[in-house]
């Protein structure tokens, strides 16, 4: 095995350790906080998530330009006086929109709870900026191992922090907000320090760096719209939703997204080694890896949803207020399968190839049709049902024009695999939601099992390309 597969193996390792720790907390937070406080508390806490989500692209692109630049550099090889003169700029400007998000809180809302979930959204967009630089260096520059332990340590203080609010009786939303407010605050003190020789210098060094600043965010702007178009398209749903019912369904209603959600913590993990691994690889294999990748990817994907009758038959008895809306799991679990083949595929070969535009367009595109399709599911036909399953669909569209346009680029063919995955998600929506019985999972393996047998030729490859990627 050589030198690159083995420093692959260790970050992969790193990556799923964290990862797998994070899930676990997730899951332990998505099952243990809804049993013990109210269904309303939960719907404010879902509601802060649900903001604080997107404040990630108030510094305009600048954390995704100098990513996007540096993707693939030697962290020793960067210019260090440049990034602390960046840090600086980017922490005071954050604060500044900090201070505008706690303002209008004031004067947007008259409902305590919204004020309040805003103002902690204004500090939460503090230390998610300022973090996501140091983070994001650590990921272009492939110091995965510092990346993951700190990812792992901002869920164990968030976990432990809840465990001792819920222990000693506490039952309140804005404790649990100060839970991940603290956990997000050491980590990026920690992450500062892990980057300390450009943190931590001496502020006669500091120098302002406009021109810097209008080349990082001319080159992340694109990527950041693009990301939040991506958002939207899901958000969008979200907020017909939360406008058009109420505080408590939105609540239930994302419970069911944040258990279809658990899956893509294992997803972005590889997504993220794999950007500067591609970045620095000779441009005529990538055809032949993303093919490779894609067939192992979907495999493992399309197969993890025979485990979605167990699970929900395990969710509905440990949580019985939630049962009702546990009944668009059917609906909606399948979108991992869209989003992660986005996330570790799709996106990251863009991103490598220097695509943000058409990102940017196709995640425009599906945004569009998410702003008609809400307003329709929630406005004209007021059908909480297809409003949901609208989610999956608009997933799958995204997806399947993304996917289109990156094969003409490489040269490969992916119609034939888009349909027979839409076919099996199909399969799988529909027994879902009109069986409610152990049937659902024998008629969906045996689908998938079709699928295995169409696919075995391209499978056999598969497993030859791996053992010979991780030769030579």
């Amino acid at each position: 095995m050589n030198i690159k597969a083995i420093s692959f193996i260790k970050n992969m390792s790193y990556t799923i350790s964290s990862n797998l720790l994070s899930l676990i907390i997730s899951t332990l937070v998505v099952l243990i906080i809804p049993k013990l406080i109210g269904v309303e508390e939960y719907g404010y806490w879902q509601l802060y998530i649900f903001y604080s989500s997107y404040v990630g692209f108030l510094h305009f692109g600048w954390n995704d330009g100098i990513y996007l630049r540096y993707g693939g550099e030697e962290y020793d090889d960067l210019d260090k006086h440049l990034l602390h003169s960046q840090f600086i700029e980017l922490f005071v400007s954050q604060s500044i929109i900090a201070l505008c998000i706690w303002g209008s809180s004031f004067i947007f809302s008259q409902d305590t709870n919204r004020n309040f979930i805003l103002q902690m959204v204004g500090i939460a967009t503090i230390l998610i900026n300022t973090r996501l630089l140091f983070f994001y260096i650590l990921q272009a520059t492939n110091r995965i191992k510092q990346y993951a332990s700190l990812t792992m340590l901002d869920r164990v203080l968030y976990l432990f922090l809840i465990a001792a609010f819920l222990i000693i009786g506490i039952r309140d939303y804005k404790l649990l907000i100060f839970a991940d407010l603290i956990g997000k605050c050491i980590t990026l003190l920690l992450a500062a320090y892990m980057c300390k020789d450009i943190a931590f210098r001496s502020l006669s060094t500091f120098y302002f760096t406009i021109n810097e600043i209008f080349i990082n965010i001319s080159v992340g702007i694109k990527l950041m719209f693009a990301n939040i178009a991506s958002m939207l398209i899901i958000g969008i749903v979200r907020f017909g939703i939360e406008q058009s019912w109420n505080v408590a369904t939105f609540g239930k209603i994302s419970l069911t997204l944040s258990i279809s959600n658990m899956m893509m913590i294992f997803i972005n993990a590889v997504g993220i080694i794999m950007f500067p691994i591609l970045r620095r690889t000779n441009k005529e294999k990538l055809a032949n890896i993303y093919s490779t990748m894609r067939d192992f990817l979907m495999v493992v994907l399309l197969g993890f949803l025979i485990v979605y009758y167990p699970l929900k038959l395990v969710i509905s008895a440990w949580l019985p207020d939630y049962a009702e809306s546990l009944l668009y799991m059917a609906l909606v679990f399948p979108m991992f399968i869209y989003e992660g083949k986005m996330a570790l595929l799709i996106n990251t070969y863009l991103k490598t190839l220097r695509r943000e535009k058409t990102m940017l367009k196709i995640n425009m595109i599906t945004m569009g049709l998410s702003l008609i399709a809400t307003y329709f599911t929630t406005q004209v036909l007021k059908n909480l049902d297809v409003a949901i399953l609208s989610i999956v669909i608009l997933l799958a569209i995204r997806a399947a024009l993304a996917e289109l346009y990156l094969a003409n680029e490489l040269n490969i063919h992916v119609k034939k695999d888009i349909i027979l995955e839409m076919l099996l998600t199909t399969i799988f929506i529909v027994t879902g939601w009109f069986i409610n019985s152990w049937m659902i999972m024998f008629i969906y393996a045996i689908s998938y099992m079709i699928y295995l047998i169409l696919k075995r030729k391209d499978l056999t490859k598969t497993i030859q390309s791996i053992k010979l990627l991780v030769k030579s």
